[in-house]
């Protein structure tokens, strides 16, 4: 009638793995908020800064490219650092991610949800 009890133990270390994974989940949420980003457009003179998380936390800008005659030019150089910043911090995740799974022993392209 108790035959099947021997698997309990394997569940239990199924849910110790899974509370570790959820602690080391939110390590790594932290961790990705302190790390930045920098994106950069028109060599350097717009430099975007962004967490690995994807929030936009500055935004330099060279005094030299304010012209009003090219106002235009400005905010496709503005526009492209955001975006090239969102796209490095997006990267850097994905590595993080990366890392963390590994150390986990899951396979390498696993996908977490979220």
């Amino acid at each position: 009638m108790l035959k099947g009890l021997g698997g309990l133990g394997d569940m239990a270390k199924m849910m110790k793995a899974a509370q570790e994974m959820q602690g080391k989940m939110a390590e790594l949420q932290d961790s990705l908020a302190a790390i930045t980003v920098v994106g950069e457009s028109g060599a350097g003179l717009v430099r975007a800064t962004a967490t690995a998380k994807g929030e936009l936390v500055g935004l330099e800008i060279d005094p030299s490219i304010f012209n009003p005659d090219e106002k235009e030019v400005v905010e496709d150089l503005i526009l492209a650092a955001v975006k090239d910043a969102q796209a490095r911090a997006t990267e850097r995740g994905a590595d993080e991610m990366r890392r963390m799974t590994e150390g986990l022993g899951l396979p390498a392209d696993f996908k977490l949800p979220f």
